[in-house]
């Protein structure tokens, strides 16, 4: 049976070849770029948010704080970072004449866990779909295959994707709801 309740929500949408929204990938692309680089004055700590216009159907503003190097001078973080948000906004056939943030706040010296305690209960929404679609609140992240906010919340974006990789559904939100101890969801939607 289960072994944890709560509800967990998968979501799928056909904007991208990963069924996930734009904006959501835009920010997980550039991450993985940053990190790819290797650059010695990029460290691992880092954030990115995409605000998206979709009645114009382009990026407004592209966000990126990264940690960097204590001695970086933070124009040439810039630079680099902004390299790697253009090169992702081409790869997705999307403007580039969008606003650039990055580290809005100034240096980004402290990172990890030494600036952010904390393994599980991770942003969930970072974790998911950026905000488009519900969350039922659990972390995934240190938790086994029992505790449903994590397994659950699998099988709900696995039925979600199929559906819209079957082409039945443009965007797909299925929901499930579980009893501790219990082996079948006590709820489950598709919207």
């Amino acid at each position: 049976g289960a072994g944890d309740q709560g509800m967990m929500f998968g979501y799928a949408t056909d904007e991208t070849p990963e069924y996930l929204p734009l904006p959501y990938v835009l920010a997980t692309r550039v991450l993985e770029k940053l990190m790819s680089l290797g650059h010695p004055l990029l460290r691992k700590d880092a954030k990115a948010q995409v605000s998206y216009d979709y009645d114009k159907k382009r990026i407004d503003t592209f966000l990126v704080s990264i940690q960097h190097a204590e001695t970086a001078d933070l124009a040439k973080v810039k630079r680099i970072v902004t390299e790697a948000m253009m090169a992702v906004a081409l790869r997705y056939r999307q403007n580039l004449d969008f606003n650039v943030l990055v580290n809005p706040t100034g240096r980004f010296v402290l990172g990890g866990s030494f600036a952010d305690a904390g393994v599980t209960g991770r942003k969930i929404v970072a974790d998911t779909y950026g905000g488009f679609a519900h969350h039922g609140g659990g972390a995934f992240s240190g938790k086994d295959p029992s505790k449903v906010d994590r397994s659950g919340a699998y099988a709900a974006r696995f039925i979600a994707k199929n559906i819209v990789a079957a082409g039945l559904a443009t965007k797909c939100e299925v929901g499930l709801a579980y009893v501790i101890g219990q082996p079948k969801p006590l709820m489950q939607t598709i919207d």
